[in-house]
């Protein structure tokens, strides 16, 4: 009895203890974002509590224009992005359209944010494409003196992240569908008159942003503290509250340490009123569509509306990949004047430049997240194995991370990342500890594990236990059931995880800023910094150096399992 006991104790002791370590550094550092709020930080004389930090931000000038700015970012972005993927599925679910999105969107999941904005400055500057397509026919003769990049309603930072969140949301959606049964849903509301769309929206729907609903927060919140894209795309006067935020952080005078505090609390706010606003927009969202179902009308000529909704998906996709294409066109580009459509003459000699400068950060880069990537990995295979253990043998697809178990996982995604990571950077010189690799690691692990769960845990629970159990009835243990039994089934969900990892850790801007201390530079904060300066072909070779790491994890993620598995197609598939 004793021995069953604890048997059944230590899974679930795990299943607490893995949410628990990835949601500690996020307790952390808040805390260490809290107490110099408040004036409180000995190490730079602050010995007792005071609100004067609060007193000095209140009155930084331009403060209250940078707080509606990234309150904005935060709602129209989720609302725009969310919207498309609704619109797209509504239109085209289980169409040609359908499967040409799931093909032509997926290698976007390897496009960092940072990449994903440089290809849209280029195409939408007064010098980029866009306005050399427009310069003949229109008569320019050199670019039109209009602020686009960096406007002061930061348009075009919320339109960099539509263009990221919108395939991502759409791709996570794809995923969702089938739990859905939208095939089944469509036709009985097709059967009682209902358009495609009409039918869609009001059966199908609901279900499946149940199911990413979690994803849709965490791109809320995200793009209400966005930091290398509001750099990169975002005004500078004010800047995003999240920008001003790591210049106070980073300033030779360490006074501002506490300003900047306050002003991550601020931040942490402005993060939370937009997701409590979204939140109250998910009930009225809800009361209209239960009215519109109610009115009884059919909005069945839909065919207008079916073509539209395609559009918004389609800019999205195509500026991110139209975008690289121009930043690779300017990375061999020689002497190139406006109006010209094509560079007159092309070289190499950028890319010689940049490979002999890029070698350290991009080293420093794959170790960082090669290291985070596996060690999420192994820590969320214990998860799901530990929680998959506590049901019985057959429960299979219906086993779950309960909502507190996956709200401790998901709290890095949730809360924004100037909110914590400072206090972080302050826990971690309190601690004597200097930057260092595994350093690094540890802190993108916070980052990395969340999205490896969130790809892994569906496939990973549908693998049928029924062979598990024949394994066990031919004496095999728990352990070389699951090395030898469940994790080869699971090859390709778990590449695929560790991949999504990896592009999560290069995509990391804002961590490797603060805790790395500028020691530790990777390709992208290297990128990043180019943003202020004018050479834009060092900048389409160090953002195709930064999409380049995540596409070849990606690739091996889709090969590797072929060649792992080869003479196995059933495991394949599996």
């Amino acid at each position: 009895m004793t021995h069953e006991r604890s048997g059944r104790s230590l899974p679930t002791l795990v299943t607490w203890f893995v949410p628990a370590l990835l949601a500690l550094p996020v307790g952390v550092g808040l805390a260490g974002v809290v107490l110099p709020a408040f004036g409180y930080l000995p190490a730079l004389g602050g010995e007792t509590f005071s609100l004067d930090p609060f007193r000095q931000l209140l009155a930084v000038p331009g403060l209250a224009a940078s707080a509606l700015l990234s309150l904005a970012s935060g709602l129209l972005t989720t609302a725009v992005s969310t919207i498309g993927v609704a619109l797209f599925l509504a239109a085209f679910h289980g169409t040609a359209g359908d499967r040409l999105a799931r093909r032509l969107l997926a290698p976007l999941l390897a496009v960092p944010h940072a990449a994903a904005a440089f290809g849209l400055a280029f195409l939408i500057a007064p010098s980029g494409l866009i306005f050399r397509l427009l310069a003949e026919p229109f008569g320019l003769t050199r670019p039109p003196d209009l602020l686009i990049i960096g406007d002061p309603l930061g348009l075009a930072m919320m339109a960099g992240l539509v263009a990221k969140e919108m395939p991502f949301l759409l791709l996570v959606a794809f995923a969702a569908l089938p739990q859905a049964d939208p095939v089944r849903r469509s036709r009985l509301a097709a059967s009682l008159g209902y358009g495609r769309m009409a039918g869609f929206l009001l059966t199908v729907w609901p279900g499946v942003y149940r199911q990413i609903r979690l994803p849709v927060l965490a791109v809320a919140a995200y793009a209400s503290g966005v930091v290398d894209v509001a750099l990169i795309l975002g005004p500078s006067l004010p800047a995003p509250l999240a920008v001003r935020l790591v210049a106070w952080m980073n300033d030779p005078d360490l006074s501002l340490r506490f300003m900047a505090s306050a002003g991550a609390l601020l931040q942490l706010a402005i993060t939370g009123a937009v997701l409590l606003l979204w939140l109250i927009g998910e009930r009225l969202v809800g009361l209209l569509r239960r009215r519109v179902a109610a009115s009884g009308r059919r909005h069945g000529r839909d065919g207008t509306w079916r073509i539209a909704a395609g559009i918004p998906v389609a800019l999205a996709g195509g500026a991110v990949f139209f975008g690289l294409a121009w930043l690779f066109v300017w990375s061999i580009a020689g002497f190139w004047a406006f109006p010209a459509i094509l560079p007159p003459s092309v070289g190499l000699a950028t890319w010689s430049r940049t490979l002999e400068s890029a070698g350290g950060p991009l080293a420093t880069t794959f170790l960082v997240a090669i290291l985070s990537a596996g060690v999420a990995l192994v820590l969320v295979v214990i998860l799901l194995e530990a929680r998959r253990r506590q049901f019985r043998a057959s429960a299979g697809r219906a086993v779950r991370l309960t909502p507190a178990m996956a709200g401790l996982i998901y709290l890095p995604l949730i809360v924004p990342q100037i909110a914590f990571v400072f206090g972080l950077q302050v826990a971690v010189l309190s601690l004597g500890l200097t930057p260092s690799i595994p350093l690094l690691a540890a802190v993108h692990l916070v980052f990395v594990a969340p999205y490896v769960a969130l790809a892994l845990a569906d496939p990973w629970y549908a693998v049928d236990p029924r062979y598990e159990q024949v394994a066990a009835s031919l004496g095999h243990g728990a352990l070389a059931r699951l090395f030898r039994v469940r994790l080869p089934m699971a090859t390709a969900a778990v590449l695929t995880a560790m991949a999504i990892g990896f592009a999560t850790s290069v995509g990391q801007y804002l961590p490797t800023l603060l805790i790395g201390a500028g020691r530790l530079p990777t390709i992208t904060t290297e990128a990043v910094a180019l943003a202020s300066g004018g050479n834009r072909r060092i900048i389409g070779a160090y953002a195709l150096l930064q999409t380049l790491l995540p596409f070849l994890a990606f690739t091996l993620s889709a090969t590797l399992p072929r060649l792992l598995l080869r003479g196995r197609g059933g495991m394949r598939r599996a």
